[in-house]
């Protein structure tokens, strides 16, 4: 499986607005950091990043002004106070519509959405608009660095990156002879004229996985899209815990097993199997299993060595992929269970998947 990275900048390239929609609830330690990258981009072009406050808690709104003020760009940085939440909508994605809308009079020739959370190196969104107009491409999406420093980070991040792009492999993503389609939505660039014609973000209002569902809506319109993996871009948000990591994989694992009882069972025999069967050979008393059982570790382990290594690990941590497997089968059933006891989806104490939603 090949990932590519962005291509340089060429100077060469058309000169575009671009307006960057950051929705943040509860952002307070990371925002600044976050806006300030944004706001230090070498881009040719004309920017404007816009900060929705999804009904924040803490300083979010406060703390993103004082980073535009500190980097010496206020006047490139909105920042709003999203309306009331409406039935039907995730907040993210409602956080998004506000800033879609707050950017029209700005007429920007794309949209780059970014999470609160993630940093972006000066020459990003330019890499970004140089595959974008190189390859005539509507949605350029980049699958962040995250966060790998705890035990349970390394152990978990890298799998959960290894995990995501065998479901989603980019090669398939990229050509329009497949119906497979996702995107990161750490960093998303997509031509406004794209996302007009999908019918704006309103028609994905309720997804719980946004970013594939865009993708995906796209991509039926005949849309060009394109999804990579990157150094350039980094989220700072911590995953400190074994719990931590629990919960985030549990909000939204059976949402991609569409709530099916049947795709359920399916991963609950598959996992084992692919990951942890094998292991187990290596004590089962017979030569001949347990030589199959280590050859298809050893292969496990070689497959998952490039993400390790991206993640700048020891080659021995490749070797504990199925023990990372066993957690998030683990999760994975957890969210199940969320979903039927009506707790699905829990983000920053909003409940967005029901079983009647």
């Amino acid at each position: 499986m090949r990932i590519e990275d962005l291509p340089a900048s060429s100077p060469a390239l058309p000169i575009r607005r671009v307006a960057v929609i950051v929705p943040a609830r509860d952002e307070a330690p990371v925002i600044a950091q976050t806006v300030q990258s944004l706001l230090r981009q070498d881009h040719a072009g004309v920017l404007r990043v816009y900060v929705v406050d999804d009904h924040s808690s803490d300083d979010t709104a406060e703390i993103a002004r004082g980073a535009g003020e500190r980097a010496g760009r206020s006047d490139e940085l909105v920042v709003i106070q999203a309306d009331p939440l409406p039935a039907g909508w995730t907040g993210k994605l409602w956080a998004l519509a506000q800033g879609v809308q707050a950017a029209t009079a700005f007429s920007p020739d794309y949209y780059w959405f970014t999470d609160a959370d993630v940093t972006h190196d000066p020459d990003n969104l330019a890499n970004l608009l140089a595959k974008a107009e190189s390859a005539d491409l509507d949605m350029v999406s980049l699958l962040v660095k995250l966060r790998c420093k705890s035990l349970a980070e390394r152990l978990l991040i890298p799998a959960f990156v290894f995990f995501f792009f065998k479901l989603y492999p980019p090669a398939w993503i990229a050509t329009p002879k497949r119906r497979t389609a996702a995107a990161a939505g750490g960093c998303i660039l997509i031509r406004a004229a794209a996302l007009a014609k999908v019918g704006g973000i309103a028609v994905i209002r309720n997804q719980l996985i946004d970013d594939c569902a865009l993708a995906r809506a796209v991509k039926r319109q005949g849309g060009r899209i394109w999804l990579g993996l990157t150094a350039k871009a980094k989220s700072v948000r911590e995953y400190g815990s074994f719990g931590v990591v629990g919960r985030m994989i549990a909000r939204s694992a059976f949402t991609q097993l569409h709530h099916s009882a049947a795709l359920l069972c399916m991963v609950i025999f598959a996992m084992p199997i692919t990951y942890l069967v094998p292991v187990l050979l290596l004590s089962s008393g017979r030569h001949w299993a347990a030589a199959l059982g280590l050859s298809a570790w050893v292969l496990m382990t070689i497959a998952y060595w490039p993400t390790v290594r991206l993640y700048g690990l020891s080659p021995l941590w490749a070797l504990f992929l199925p023990l990372a497997a066993l957690f998030y089968l683990g999760a994975t059933i957890l969210s199940a269970f969320k979903y039927w006891t009506g707790q699905g989806g829990v983000w920053k104490g909003r409940v967005q998947d029901l079983a009647n939603g």
